[in-house]
Parts: C-alpha cells; sequence; structure tokens
C-alpha cells in the first residue's frame, strides 16, 4: 500500500511519524493512470517498528487520485479506529465499512485499474479496482491464512452534489495493504487456551496451547490481546482447546485501555460474567492471561483479575503459573539423543562433547537403528531399524530386555517402509508407513498394542515425516505429493472416545505451514507455535528458517546457512541449541548467536525428546 515511485502529476499524501529522534515526514503517493492500464503501488519501504506513523485527512479540493491515494496511506497509519481514513469516505460509506472484518495482505500493494466508462457523467464518479497478488488474509478472530491467486475489488469515488468534494462511496469490507506494511503494522502473539481432552500424569499441570494472532503493533496492543484472550480461540483451534474465562466475559465497560504499574502487575477489569468463579477457575483464567502477556512483552509478572464492583478475584504470579499449567516441554530435556556409527542409540548433554549409550538394549546395539524419539519424561524410548522395517519400543532403564517389535512395514524399498517416530505428550506414539500398497499414519497408545489408524481427511499424498508438538494436540506432518514434492501441513489431533473401547483419532483441517517452499527435506517443532524447516524454495536452492504454525514468517533471523541438511532437532524451550545433521559435516549445533559447531562427523538422526 505505500507509494509509486515512479513519479507522475499527483499531490503526495504525508503521513507523519514520531520517533524519540524527532518528528519525521513520511510521503507516500499512487498514481491515478488515464488509461485502463494496471500500475502497481509499491508497498512502503519498511520502516523503523517503534516509529508511529498518523495520516493526514483530504485535502479540499483534492482530485479522484489524491482522494484514493490518501485513503489508502490511511490504512497503514496507527490511527486506532481508521478515523482520518473515514474521512475520506462518504457519510454512509464510513458508517457501513468494517476495517476490523480483515486485512489482505498483497505481495506490493494494491494496484490501481480505472473504468471512467461508468455511464454517468465522467466528471462526477470514477469506477476503479484494487489489484494485486494475495499473499495472506487476517481474518476477524485475527487468524492468519496464507493465500495465493489474484485479487481484485471494486471501489467508486463521486463527487458530492453539494460540497463539491470526492469521496469514497464504494470500498470492499477490511484493510488492504502490501507485505512490508503488514510487516510494520501487525506483529504475532500466542494467546494460551488449555488443552481440553489431553492426559496428563497424576499430580500435573494441564497443558497450555499457544493460538497465534496478529495485532495493531502500536495501537495498544496489550489491551488487544487481552480482548482477543477473552473472545475465544480461534475457529481452527476451538475444537481441542478450552478457556477458563466464562462465555461473555470482557473488559468492565469504560476500560479503554491497560497498563502494568511500576511493579510489573497488570490489573484486569472484568464485567460481570467472571464474579461467581471460584478460586482454582480464577487461577487459570490468570495463567492464561500471564502466558498470553509474556508472549507479548517481559514486563508482565503478575496479573490481579477485578471483578465488576473494583474487588480483587484473585492475583497470580508467574511462579504459581507454571504449577497451574505447562507451557512447552513436559521437562527440561537433559540430553540430546542420536544414533551413532554403530547403530546404538546414544546421549549427550546438551551442550557436550561426548556421548554415551543410553541405558537399555536399543543403546547395547543388540538391534541396528535408523531412527529414535525418545519420549517426553525421558524413561521410553522407540526405534526404527536399520532397514525401516521394524519399529521397537524399549525402557531406558539399564538391563532392559529387546522386546519384539511393535509394527512391521511391508514396502519393498527402504523409503517406503516407516517414517522415523514421535511421541505425543499423552505417551503415545505416531508413526507413519510409507508402504505404497497400504499408506497409513498410525499412533500406539503408550506405544504399545495394536496401532490405530489415523484419519487424516483431505490428506492429498503421503505422509513421509511426523513431529507432534509438546501440547499434544497439534501434529506437523511432511507430506509427499503424486508429483515427487514435499510439503509441511500442521493438523488438529482430536480424539473420540465415545464409539467404542478404542478411541478413533483424527488429524483435521490440514494447513500449510511453509508454502513458500516445494520440497521440505527436514522439520521440527521450535516453538510454542514456530517450527524449523529445511527445504528448497521453487527454482531456488536449500535453505532453512522458522516458519509459524499459520504459515506465516516470525520476526528475526532465520538459521545460518548449513548444506546437505537431512534432518533437524530443535526444543520447544528455546534455552537448548537448534541440532542438524547434514550429509557433508555430519552432527552440527547453533548455539544462541553463534555459527554452526560441529559435533560428530560419524552419527546422524538427532532428536530431543518429543
Amino acid at each position: 500500500m505505500g507509494a509509486d515511485r515512479e513519479g507522475g502529476v499527483r499531490r503526495p499524501v504525508r503521513a507523519v511519524a514520531y520517533a524519540a529522534c524527532g518528528v519525521v515526514l513520511l510521503a507516500g503517493c499512487a498514481t491515478m493512470p488515464d488509461s485502463g492500464d494496471l500500475r502497481d503501488v509499491e508497498s512502503t519501504p519498511r520502516r523503523d517498528t517503534e516509529v508511529r506513523v498518523f495520516a493526514i485527512p483530504p485535502r479540499e479540493g483534492a482530485p479522484p487520485a489524491e482522494i484514493l491515494q490518501g485513503f489508502l496511506e490511511a490504512l497503514t497509519s496507527d490511527d486506532p479506529q481508521y478515523a482520518t481514513a473515514r474521512q475520506y469516505l462518504t457519510e454512509t460509506a464510513a458508517r457501513q465499512w468494517r476495517p476490523e472484518s480483515s486485512t489482505t495482505v498483497l505481495a506490493d500493494g494494491p494496484g490501481i485499474r480505472v473504468d471512467r466508462t461508468t455511464g454517468r457523467d465522467a466528471t462526477d464518479d470514477y469506477a476503479v479496482a484494487l489489484t494485486g497478488s494475495k499473499v495472506a488474509r487476517v481474518d476477524e478472530q485475527q487468524s492468519y491464512t496464507s493465500l495465493t491467486g489474484p485479487y481484485s475489488q471494486p471501489v467508486h469515488l463521486a463527487r458530492d452534489k453539494k460540497s463539491g468534494q470526492w469521496r469514497i462511496d464504494v470500498l470492499p469490507q477490511g484493510v488492504v495493504m502490501g507485505q512490508s506494511d503488514f510487516q510494520r503494522n501487525y506483529m504475532s502473539v500466542n494467546k494460551y487456551y488449555l488443552a481440553s481432552d489431553t492426559w496428563a500424569e497424576s499430580g500435573t499441570s494441564t497443558t497450555a496451547v499457544a493460538d497465534p494472532v496478529y495485532v495493531r503493533r502500536r495501537v495498544d496492543a496489550m489491551t488487544q490481546m487481552v480482548r482477543s484472550l477473552l473472545a475465544g480461540p480461534t475457529n481452527w483451534l476451538k475444537p481441542v482447546v478450552r478457556s477458563s474465562f466464562p462465555t461473555g466475559t470482557a473488559l468492565r465497560g469504560g476500560v479503554t485501555a491497560l497498563t502494568p504499574d511500576d511493579q510489573n502487575k497488570l490489573t484486569v477489569p472484568l464485567n460481570g460474567k467472571a464474579s461467581e468463579v471460584g478460586r482454582e477457575k480464577c487461577w487459570e483464567m490468570a495463567t492464561q492471561m500471564l502466558f498470553t502477556l509474556q508472549n507479548l512483552t517481559p514486563t508482565v509478572d503478575t496479573v490481579e483479575l477485578q471483578r465488576a464492583d473494583g474487588s480483587i478475584l484473585c492475583a497470580l504470579g508467574e511462579g504459581r503459573a507454571g504449577s497451574v499449567a505447562r507451557r512447552g516441554p513436559v521437562k527440561r530435556s537433559d540430553y540430546l539423543y542420536f544414533v551413532d556409527d554403530k547403530r546404538r542409540l546414544v546421549r549427550m548433554p546438551g551442550t557436550g562433547t561426548s556421548a554415551e549409550p543410553v541405558p537399555g538394549a536399543l543403546g547395547e546395539g543388540v538391534q541396528q537403528l535408523a531412527s529414535a524419539a525418545v519420549s517426553w519424561d525421558e524413561r521410553t524410548v522407540a526405534g526404527v531399524s536399520s532397514d525401516w522395517k521394524s519399529l521397537f519400543v524399549g525402557s531406558l532403564a539399564a538391563g532392559s530386555p529387546l522386546e519384539p517389535p511393535v509394527l512391521q512395514s511391508r514396502g519393498k524399498a527402504e523409503a517406503d517402509r516407516l517414517t522415523a517416530p514421535s511421541w505425543d505428550a499423552q505417551g503415545d506414539l505416531w508413526v507413519a508407513d510409507r508402504d505404497p500398497a497400504q499408506p497409513r499414519l498410525l499412533v500406539l497408545e503408550q506405544g504399545e498394542g495394536k496401532p490405530l489408524d489415523v484419519r487424516v481427511p483431505g490428506l492429498n499424498g503421503r505422509v513421509d515425516a511426523v513431529r507432534v508438538a509438546a501440547d499434544g494436540v497439534r501434529i506437523a506432518l511432511v507430506v509427499q505429493a503424486k508429483d515427487d514434492s514435499k510439503s509441511l501441513l500442521i493438523g488438529r489431533i482430536e480424539r473420540d472416545d465415545s464409539s467404542g473401547d478404542r478411541p478413533v483419532v483424527s488429524v483435521l483441517e490440514l494447513r500449510s505451514a511453509a508454502p513458500e517452499l516445494e520440497n521440505v527435506t527436514a522439520m521440527s517443532w521450535a516453538g510454542d507455535s514456530r517450527l524449523v524447516v529445511a527445504g528448497r524454495e521453487q527454482g531456488g536452492v536449500q535453505t532453512m528458517r522458522y516458519v509459524q504454525v499459520d504459515g506465516s514468517t516470525p520476526e528475526g533471523s532465520p538459521p545460518a546457512a548449513l548444506t546437505g541438511v537431512q534432518s533437524i532437532a530443535a526444543s520447544e524451550d528455546d534455552r537448548l541449541p537448534l541440532v542438524a545433521y547434514s550429509s557433508e559435516d555430519g552432527i552440527v549445533r547453533l548455539p544462541s548467536g553463534a555459527q554452526w559447531q560441529k559435533v560428530v562427523k560419524a552419527g546422524w538422526a538427532p532428536v530431543y525428546p518429543g
């Protein structure tokens, strides 16, 4: 959304930006072509994210081109209610326009296609279309969805018969802007809900699940996030989580902004819907609130919830929040695990340099392995045989014997047999059988018994890799299509226990997490809503990047380049280094703020628990 810098006859529309260093004038212009040709309106270059941008109202007697370009610039400003943008609309259009309904993101900002032949006096109205290439859409729930394809929406400008001023009287609902303006104006923040059907050991807390949304960066993001949390989970996540806030809970009437005090405590006045909740329920509410706000800013370490009459409902600090709900791994991992040159499973302290065989049969070399997975509690291990045919499960206890395989594939080639396994937070074991005659996604309850066939409606291809999130309700799949391309998809895990002795397990509503990569070679969860992925872009070379579960790109630098990546191990505990297996360098790790370091040349398939 922003300026076409190629010149033309127009008046620049300026936005005023205030920064710590002073006042900056930002020009943003778009050209209204005289013909029906399409002209790109380039997205405004990235600006300092601390700079606030304000739009200016329409100039008296401004022509249609200036009105349109001024409106488009106003959409990228930090005006909380888009009051200035509404000044470019007729009174009727201003009342009917709902900017909060959606934000459409275009690759380079909207192009403008003009059609002056509207059947009326050309001096009194203009019909135009905003066009471009879609990148994404943020809906009314603030949920991000990647999109592709052309964008075209009509906009009509008319001259008011009384005032003689041009104004927009027809426009699409929502906001439209270029990708760089979106990145400047919006940021991704996780809000947190509680897993509704996951198992937890006796005495442990429930699981907090991240629900990423996009909020406007400099328009009181804290209050935005509180309102978003109270409104409930996004539609995609809603079937597998719950909110402890009673239905209808909202900020108390008249509360427009929330700010923590000098003790890093945020007081949140609620309406009457929450006034009667009990202590434990209130602690869950406060935990959801605290996790959400700490994802936004580290300046909040205590949340106090108030009743409608101003009395304290409950208060909770970060120390107690961890006992109410856990976020991320079940426990901090003590080790990195990998398969050594003797095909044994070995382990190494996260920052160590020497490895030792794990206790139990799979560390003794009795059964040679190709890959392995260690349960979240680091008590049980699953290993796939070196020919990728058989899946073994054993205890990580000294002297434990090698048990018979719990699963075997009938695939004729190694690449058509089992994938590396993955444990979920419930202690269930996931694996895919790539046998072309019967490709399946399977789960073994507690790592034993007859495998359950997992239903994956909408799956177009076969599963080539599986990783379950620490929260136990989301799963990442690398799916190989018929043309051999491999894409990264995120699904929602649902369990139905109502049909008999064994549950029906489904992975539903698959969505792409790395739409720009056509061939994903490795992936791992690397945070509450983030993954690290190695793959190749269309016509490009192999790259490694972080991606969000919703398909957006998180802020920050991607991992340093690494060639020949065949597997990745990242922990949802961000204190542990990223680890990868490269066909050129063996097992390497990437400590925070450093370069890749060689760890072991003769080893592969590194994993953290999960």
